[in-house]
C-alpha cells in the first residue's frame, strides 16, 4: 500500500495493486477483510486507487461500482426489522479509481524485449519504457547506432531538467483537460494518470485497450505525441556521440517550438477559438530560466484576452508557478509579473491570503516604491496591494509594517491619473476598520495630502480621494478630541464637493458623510430635530423682483438654492415608486418636559409590532421624511438662522453636514438622491425615538439631559416586536400615503422615493445622561430595555451605503488592455457605423448649403404638423437626423418631421414646480446625447432617446447653477454648447456665467456678469474665447474668458431698453453680434466698436426668436398668434398666421421656435399644443 498525503490530514488516496480481480473486489467492498499480508485492510473512505494488470481486469471496473445489494440496504434503513438493518454499511466507492491494462476479451502482450507487466511499468517508470518502446518502432531506423542497450546509458538524472534524461521527463509531463480532478487534488493520482496516457499509447500498439474509472477520452492519437516523438528522436540521435566522444548535449527545441506555436495562436487566432493546447507547456516552462522571460510575456498576452483566459490559466494550475517566481530578484521580470498578478487578482481576489503567507506583498511594495518603474506598472502594483489589504486584516497589518502608507503618499502627485486613483483607493482600504493604519496616516498628514485630490481634473481620482477620506473617518475605534477635530476638518473639506459635476463623486460623497453620521449619531439626531421643528414653524419668504428681470436677493448667502413652492415631484421613467408628502410630520413638535429638559414629542405616536430597523433601506420605500419635506427643510435652513434649541450651535460642523445631506437628497441624479435620503431617514427615525422619555431603571441615571454625544453604545432602531414604553404623550401613527404609479413612455411618473406607512419600535433614551458630563464622555450604561443594537444600526447604514466604485474600477484590469480599440479596427461594426454617419453628415451639410445658396424668398411651406402631449416650451432640431425634440414643462417628446411620427416621449425627472428652459444636442455628429436644463439650475443628459428598441437612459445629471436667485419673472437657465472644446456655458437667474468642462465633469470658471439682472441669452465662440450674454435689463455684455475675472468683461452695450430675447455671436471670421429685444429692435454690433453698426425694426411683443446660423434669416414669434420671418436686410419674407389645410385654423400664441442648424427649416410651438415645421417652397427643395 502506497500513501500520498497532502499538507495535513489523512492520505487522499490509497493505491492497492491487486493480482486477482475477485480478491480486489472483495477487499474493496467488504471492510476489515485480511489483506494478502494478513493485516486488516482499511476501508477506502478517503479514496482508493486500484491497479489491475491481469487478463480479466476489465471485469473489475463494472464490479467495483455500487452493486445491487445497496437497494436492500436502502430498504433496511427504512425498516428497522429488516435482517440487514444491524449490519454495517459498506464503504463508499465514490472516490475509488480503477486502472485496468486491457479489455475483457484482450490478451496482455508477451514480448521478450518488454517487461512482463508492461502496464505497471508504464505507470511506474514511464521514461524508461517510453524510450525502449520508441526504439522498437520502425521509425527509429532513421537514427543509426541507437540500440536498446544505449537506452540504459542515457546520461543525467530525472530530477535535473538540464540533463537529457530530465528533459525527456519534463517534456512528457503534459497536463490534460481533465486534471482539474485527477491532476490537481493528489500528487500520486496525478502522476498515475499522466503515466496512464503513455500506457494507453503503448498498450494500444499491442492491441490492448487500457480502461479506467473515471473514463478518460482517448489521447493516444493526440497531435502532441508527434512533438514528443520528435523530441525523443533528437535526444536519441545524440546518444552515440555523447557516449563515445563526450560531445555536449544539445537541448531539444521542443519548448521553443511550443512557445512559437503559442505565439502564433495569440497573434493569428480568430476571435472565437478553442483554448490553446500549448498553455500547460507554457506553465511548465515558467520555471526554466532559458525560456522564462518569453513564456511570461506570452502568458501575460494570453491573460489579457479577458477573464475567461485567467480562469482557464488558474484551472490549469498557474498559481503555484507565478507565486514561486515572486522570489526572483530579476528586474526584467518585474513588469511581466506585475501585469500577470494584476490580471489574476482582477478575476480572483481570494489569492490575497496566499500572497501574504508567502510574503509576496513585499515584492509588490518594492515595485511600488521603485521610482524607475513606469507609471503603468506602478498602477497595477497599487491595484494588487489594494486587493491584498481589502477586508483582510492580516494583509493590512503586513502592508502597514511594509510602510505602504508612506509609499502611497509619495505617489499622490504623480502625473498619471490612474496611478493617483489606485493609490488613493489603496490608502482607503488599508485603514478601513484598522485604527493603527489610520493613526499612521494621521502622523503622515495623509488626510491633508488626499484633500489636494478633491480638485483633481479626473472624476475617478476625485472619487477615489472621497472614498479614502470616507473610510478615514469611518473607523469605529474610540474617539478622542484630537480624532474628532480631524474628522470635522475632513468633513468640511468633503462638503466642498456638494456641487461636483460627476454623480459618481457625489455618490461617494454621501457614503463618506454617512460614515461621519454613524460616528456622531447623537449630534446629528439633535440637528435633525431642530431642522424638523423649524421646517414646521418657519414661514417661507416670497420671491422678489423688479421690472426688467432685475434680481433682488432675499438672503445674504450667495449659495442658497432658488426658492420653490412645495409641490409633488416628478420622476425618471426608470423609477416606479412615487413618494408623496408626509403630512404626519406637521404634528411633530418640541415640548418642554417637567424639569426643564427639552424632549421631542411626536404628536400622537403609536408603533407596530412588525417594526424593523430597515427603515429607509432600498427594500423598504417607507420613508419618514419625504422628498418634499427634505426640500422644504433645505430651503428653510437657507433663509433662517435657527436658534440653538439643545445647546448645539446651528453653524456647527454637524449642521453644515446636515445641510449638505439635505442638498444631496434633492440631487437631480436619482442614485445620489436615494443614498442621501437613506441617511436622512435613518437619523430622522433615530431622532424621533431618542427624543421620547422613558422610565429609567437605575437611580443614577434619572438626571435629564440632551441626547448623548458619539459613543460606541447608544439606542438604535429596535429589531424586535412589542410595544414602546408608555409615557405621558398620547399615541398615534406616523403615516404617509404611498402613491405608486406604473411607468410608461407617455405618462410622467412620480419622483423617486415614496413616503409610506411607517411602524417603528421606539426605545428612546433622552434622559439617561447628566448635563455636566464631558463633551466626548461615554455617558452611563444603557437601560435594561435597550439591547446592544448599536452595531446593528451602524451596520445597516454601512451595508446600504455602498457605491461599488472600487469594484467597478477593478474591472479595468480584467479587460483587455493590449487589444486595439474596436473603433480603430477598420473592419469593426462600430467603425463602419461611424464612417456611415460621417458620410451622412457631409451629405446633409452639402445639400443644405446648396439649398441656401439658391436664395430663400419664402419660408412658409408647412411640412409637419402634430399635436404635442404638452404645451411646447423649448424646441430643438437634431443637426443631422429628421428628428425634432419638443420639451414641455417636465417631459420631452421626439418627432420625425419627415414621416410625421412620434418617436418617443419620456419624463425629464425634474420636479413638477420646475420647467425645462433649454436643450442642447451633444455629439450631434456621432452618437448623440440630449442635454436638458431646468429653471432650478439642474442639468440632465440622456441617451437612447428616439430609439424604438431601447428606453431613454440618464447618462449624468448635476446642479449646473446652485445659486439661482428667486424672481417673479425669470429667464430660468440658459446654456450654450461648444462641441469643439466640450465646454458648456450656463447662466440664468444668477449673477455669474458658469463654464463647465464636460470631459472633466467639473466647473472651470465663474465669470461675474456685473449686473443685477438675469441672463436671458448666451452665445460663445470657441476660436476667440468670447462669450456674449443678453440680459433682462437690455444690456449686451461681451466676456473674454482668457482674462482675469476682474477684467474679463471687455464690452458692454446698453442700446436696448427692454428684455433681450436673443443675442447671437456669428461664427464666421467677421464675428458680428446680433441681438433682438422684446420691443422688436434688431441691432448689429462689431465687438471692436463701442456702438451698434446697424439697426432694424421688426414686430413688437416678441415671445420667441431665433437666428439661423447659416442663412441670413430671423424668425419671430408673437403673443398675437403669428410667426414672422425676416431676411438679413429686415425685409419680411413670410408671415404665418394659419395652419395649412381646408379648415386651417389660426395659430396659437407662439411659445417657442428654432431654426435647423443646417436646413432652412423652422420649428414652431404654440400654446395650443401644436408643433409645426416650415420650409422653403417645394419647388425649391
Amino acid at each position: 500500500e502506497r500513501r500520498c498525503s497532502g499538507s495535513d490530514g489523512p492520505p487522499a488516496f490509497r493505491w492497492r495493486p491487486c493480482p486477482r480481480p475477485a480478491a480486489c473486489v472483495c477487499r474493496a467492498l467488504v471492510p476489515g477483510e485480511p489483506s494478502a499480508a494478513g493485516a486488516p485492510a482499511s476501508s477506502p473512505v478517503a479514496g482508493s486507487c486500484l491497479r489491475i494488470p491481469s487478463r480479466a481486469c476489465s471485469l473489475v471496473v463494472p464490479i467495483a461500482k455500487p452493486p445491487s445489494p445497496f437497494l436492500s440496504l436502502q430498504v433496511a434503513a427504512i425498516n428497522p426489522n429488516h435482517p440487514l438493518a444491524q449490519m454495517p454499511l459498506p464503504p463508499s466507492m465514490k472516490n475509488c479509481i480503477q486502472l485496468a491494462a486491457c479489455e475483457a476479451h484482450e490478451l496482455l502482450p508477451m514480448i521478450p524485449d518488454l517487461p512482463a507487466d508492461l502496464f505497471t511499468s508504464c505507470l511506474t517508470t514511464p521514461i524508461k519504457i517510453a524510450l525502449r518502446w520508441f526504439c522498437m518502432q520502425k521509425c527509429v531506423s532513421l537514427v543509426p547506432g541507437v540500440t536498446l542497450d544505449l537506452i540504459e546509458k542515457i546520461p543525467g538524472r530525472l530530477n535535473d531538467r538540464r540533463t537529457p534524461l530530465g528533459e525527456c521527463l519534463f517534456i512528457l509531463y503534459l497536463p490534460s483537460d481533465l486534471f482539474q480532478k485527477l491532476f490537481r487534488q493528489d500528487l500520486l493520482v496525478a502522476s498515475l494518470f499522466r503515466n496512464f496516457l503513455l500506457a494507453e499509447r503503448i498498450m494500444r500498439s499491442y492491441n490492448c485497450t487500457p480502461v479506467s474509472s473515471p473514463r478518460l477520452p482517448p489521447t493516444y492519437m493526440h497531435a502532441m505525441w508527434q512533438a514528443w516523438d520528435l523530441a525523443v528522436d533528437i535526444c536519441l540521435s545524440q546518444l552515440p556521440t555523447i557516449i563515445e566522444e563526450g560531445t555536449a548535449f544539445r537541448h531539444s527545441p521542443f519548448f521553443a517550438e511550443q512557445l512559437t506555436a503559442f505565439q502564433v495562436w495569440l497573434t493569428m487566432g480568430v476571435e472565437n477559438r478553442n483554448p490553446p493546447e500549448q498553455l500547460p507547456i507554457v506553465l511548465q516552462v515558467l520555471l526554466s530560466q532559458v525560456h522564462r522571460l518569453r513564456a511570461l510575456d506570452l502568458l501575460g498576452r494570453f491573460l489579457d484576452l479577458g477573464p475567461w483566459a485567467v480562469s482557464l490559466a488558474l484551472s490549469v494550475g498557474i498559481f503555484p508557478y507565478v507565486l514561486k517566481l515572486l522570489q526572483s530578484s530579476a528586474r526584467e521580470l518585474r513588469p511581466l509579473l506585475v501585469f500577470i498578478w494584476a490580471k489574476i487578482l482582477a478575476v480572483d481576489s481570494s489569492c490575497q491570503a496566499d500572497l501574504v503567507k508567502d510574503n509576496g506583498h513585499k515584492y509588490f511594495l518594492s515595485v511600488l516604491a521603485d521610482p524607475y518603474m513606469p507609471a503603468e506598472h506602478r498602477t497595477m502594483t497599487a491595484f494588487i496591494l489594494a486587493v491584498i489589504v481589502n477586508s483582510y486584516n492580516t494583509g493590512q497589518e503586513a502592508c502597514l509594517q511594509g510602510n505602504l502608507i508612506a509609499i502611497c503618499l509619495e505617489q499622490l502627485s504623480d502625473p498619471h491619473p490612474l496611478l493617483r486613483q489606485w493609490v488613493a483607493i489603496c490608502l482607503g482600504r488599508i485603514w478601513q476598520n484598522f485604527d493603527s493604519a489610520r493613526w499612521c496616516g494621521v502622523r503622515d498628514s495623509a488626510h491633508e495630502k488626499l484633500c489636494s485630490l478633491l480638485s483633481d481634473p479626473i472624476p475617478e481620482v476625485r472619487c477615489a480621494a472621497v472614498f479614502a477620506l470616507g473610510t478615514f473617518v469611518g473607523n469605529s475605534a474610540e474617539r478622542t478630541d484630537h480624532s474628532t477635530t480631524i474628522d470635522h476638518n475632513v468633513a468640511m473639506m468633503l462638503a466642498q464637493l456638494i456641487n461636483d459635476g460627476s454623480p459618481v463623486v457625489r455618490k461617494e460623497l454621501v457614503v463618506a458623510l454617512s460614515h461621519l453620521v454613524v460616528q456622531y449619531e447623537s449630534n446629528f439626531c439633535t440637528v435633525a430635530l431642530q431642522f424638523m421643528e423649524e421646517e414646521k414653524n418657519y414661514p417661507l419668504p416670497s420671491p422678489a423682483a423688479t421690472e426688467g428681470g432685475s434680481l433682488t436677493p432675499v438672503r445674504d448667502s450667495p449659495c442658497t438654492p432658488r426658492l420653490r413652492s412645495v409641490s409633488s415631484y416628478g420622476n425618471i421613467r426608470a423609477v416606479t415608486t412615487a413618494r408623496s408628502l408626509n403630512k404626519s410630520l406637521q404634528n411633530l413638535s418640541l415640548t418642554e418636559e417637567p424639569g426643564g429638559s427639552v424632549a421631542f414629542s411626536p404628536g400622537h405616536l403609536s408603533t407596530s409590532s412588525s417594526a424593523s430597523s430597515t427603515l429607509g433601506s432600498p427594500e423598504n420605500e417607507d420613508y419618514i421624511l419625504s422628498f418634499e419635506t427634505v426640500d422644504k427643510m433645505r430651503r428653510v435652513s437657507s433663509y433662517s438662522s435657527l436658534n440653538s434649541l439643545i445647546g448645539v450651535s446651528f453653524n456647527s460642523v454637524y449642521t453644515q453636514i446636515w445641510r449638505v445631506l439635505l442638498h444631496l437628497a434633492a440631487d437631480p441624479y436619482p442614485d445620489v438622491s436615494d443614498l442621501a435620503m437613506r441617511v436622512l431617514n435613518s437619523i430622522a427615525c433615530k431622532a424621533t425615538m431618542n427624543a421620547r422619555p422613558q422610565r429609567i431603571l437605575t437611580a443614577s441615571s434619572l438626571t435629564q439631559s440632551a441626547p448623548a454625544s458619539p459613543t460606541n453604545k447608544g439606542i438604535h432602531i429596535h429589531q424586535a416586536g412589542g410595544s414602546p414604553p408608555t409615557s405621558s404623550t398620547s399615541s398615534s401613527s406616523l403615516t404617509n400615503d404611498v402613491a405608486k404609479q406604473p411607468v410608461s413612455r407617455d405618462l410622467p411618473p412620480g419622483r423617486p422615493g415614496a413616503a409610506g406607512p411607517v411602524g417603528v419600535q421606539y426605545t428612546p433614551h433622552s434622559h439617561q445622561f447628566p448635563r455636566t458630563r464631558k463633551m466626548f464622555d461615554k455617558g452611563p450604561d444603557q437601560t435594561a430595555d435597550d439591547p446592544d443594537d448599536t452595531a446593528g444600526h451602524k451596520s445597516f447604514i454601512s451595508a446600504t451605503m455602498q457605491t461599488g466604485f472600487c469594484d467597478w474600477s477593478a474591472r479595468y484590469f480584467a479587460q483587455p488592455v493590449m487589444k486595439i480599440p474596436e473603433e480603430h479596427d477598420l473592419e469593426s461594426q462600430i467603425r463602419k457605423e461611424r464612417e456611415w454617419r460621417f458620410l451622412r453628415n457631409t451629405r446633409v451639410r452639402k445639400q443644405a448649403q446648396q439649398l441656401i445658396q439658391k436664395g430663400i424668398t419664402r419660408l412658409d411651406d408647412q411640412i409637419f404638423l402634430n399635436r404635442n402631449p404638452g404645451v411646447p416650451s423649448v424646441v430643438k432640431f437634431h443637426p443631422f437626423t429628421p428628428c425634432v425634440a419638443v420639451a414641455d414643462k417636465d417631459s420631452i417628446c421626439f418627432w420625425d418631421w419627415e414621416k410625421g411620427e412620434k418617436l418617443d416621449y419620456f419624463h425629464n425627472g425634474n420636479p413638477r414646480y420646475t420647467r425645462v428652459t433649454a436643450m442642447e444636442y451633444l455629439n450631434g455628429q456621432d452618437c448623440s446625447l440630449l442635454l436638458t436644463a431646468t429653471d432650478d439650475g439642474a442639468i440632465r443628459v440622456w441617451k437612447n432617446f428616439a430609439d424604438l428598441e431601447k428606453n431613454p437612459e440618464m447618462v449624468t445629471a448635476w446642479q449646473g447653477l446652485s445659486d439661482m436667485l428667486p424672481t417673479t419673472r425669470g429667464a430660468g437657465m440658459v446654456v450654450d454648447w461648444e462641441q469643439e472644446t466640450g465646454l458648456l456655458v450656463s447662466s440664468g437667474d444668477v449673477r455669474i456665467v458658469r463654464i463647465w468642462d464636460t470631459d472633466r465633469e467639473m466647473k472651470v470658471q465663474d465669470i461675474p456678469t456685473g449686473a443685477d439682472s438675469c441672463v436671458t441669452s448666451l452665445s460663445c465662440d470657441s476660436r476667440r474665447s468670447l462669450i456674449v450674454a443678453g440680459l433682462g435689463d437690455g444690456s449686451i455684455r461681451v466676456y473674454d474668458r482668457r482674462m482675469a475675472l476682474s477684467e474679463c468683461r471687455v464690452m458692454t452695450y446698453r442700446e436696448h431698453t427692454a428684455w433681450v430675447v436673443k443675442a447671437h455671436l456669428q461664427k464666421h471670421p467677421e464675428g458680428r453680434i446680433m441681438s433682438v429685444s422684446v420691443n422688436g429692435d434688431v441691432r448689429f454690433f462689431d465687438p471692436r466698436m463701442p456702438e451698434s453698426v446697424n439697426v432694424l425694426q421688426i414686430v413688437k411683443g416678441l415671445t420667441a426668436l431665433d437666428i439661423h446660423p447659416q442663412a441670413d434669416l430671423i424668425a419671430c414669434g408673437s403673443m398675437n398668434q403669428f410667426t414672422a420671418i425676416y431676411n438679413g436686410s429686415g425685409e419680411l419674407i413670410s408671415n404665418i398666421k394659419y395652419y395649412d389645410g381646408f379648415m386651417g385654423q389660426r395659430v396659437g400664441a407662439i411659445s417657442c421656435l428654432a431654426f435647423h442648424p443646417h436646413w432652412p427649416h423652422l420649428a414652431v410651438g404654440s400654446n395650443d399644443y401644436y408643433i409645426s415645421v416650415y420650409s422653403v417652397e417645394k419647388r425649391v427643395r
